[in-house]
């Protein structure tokens, strides 16, 4: 005879605690959802999916950009995050490809001004088909202004410059003299390294995203 085991059982989902999490104070500390932990003093490093639209709440154009945010402490109810990368959609990404044109792709880790190591994906699309030359210096043009902004700027202010597109926006105004082009964007970033000490640094102001 199999005995019964004695006790009652523990409801897991009773001892989750429910937190409110935010985007990271480059995009205005601003509220993306609600998930449960069980234990608030290690998140594990949560990573809670969002669009560019849910936050900024513009153009509709920018549900086709995805932000990865990971909990990085927990305060009360409140989940604080750091952005973990970003990307194009598949769907918008596949909308950019044209046939007769060239692209140009470029994948380089950068060092922002506090220590963050970042992975930029960059893409410049020109108009008709480039030669291995035109590439070249296009891409050349990519490494050259993204250093330029990355070391001079704190991660948060790096990251929030790239997914508004600031910084494709840079490297455009520069590529467009070495070719005619017709897109040119940061199409991923991914955080590779946190500093081993975080400096304090106030938070950038939050930027609108740039007209269309």
């Amino acid at each position: 005879m199999v005995k019964k085991a004695s006790g009652k059982v523990k409801d897991k989902w009773k001892a989750k605690q429910w937190v409110t999490v935010l985007a990271s104070p480059s995009f205005g500390n601003a509220p993306i959802g609600k998930v449960p932990l069980t234990d608030t003093e290690k998140p594990g490093g949560r990573v809670v999916e969002t669009t560019l639209y849910d936050i900024l709440k513009q153009d509709p154009q920018h549900y086709s950009f995805k932000l990865y945010f990971q909990i990085d402490k927990v305060e009360g109810d409140t989940a604080y995050t750091v952005l973990k990368g970003h990307e194009y959609s598949r769907e918008y990404l596949r909308s950019l490809m044209r046939r007769g044109s060239s692209m140009s792709d470029f994948i380089k880790d950068y060092t922002t001004k506090d220590g963050y190591i970042v992975r930029v994906y960059c893409i410049a699309l020109s108009q008709g088909r480039m030669n291995s030359s035109k590439k070249h210096e296009i891409r050349a043009v990519m490494d050259r202004t993204i250093k330029e902004r990355s070391s001079s700027l704190t991660y948060d202010q790096f990251v929030q410059e790239t997914v508004l597109q600031k910084v494709a926006s840079d490297v455009y105004n520069e590529a467009k003299k070495v070719t005619r082009l017709r897109h040119v964007g940061v199409r991923k970033t991914k955080l590779i390294r946190k500093p081993a000490t975080e400096p304090v640094i106030p938070a950038p102001e939050v930027l609108a995203a740039p007209a269309a």
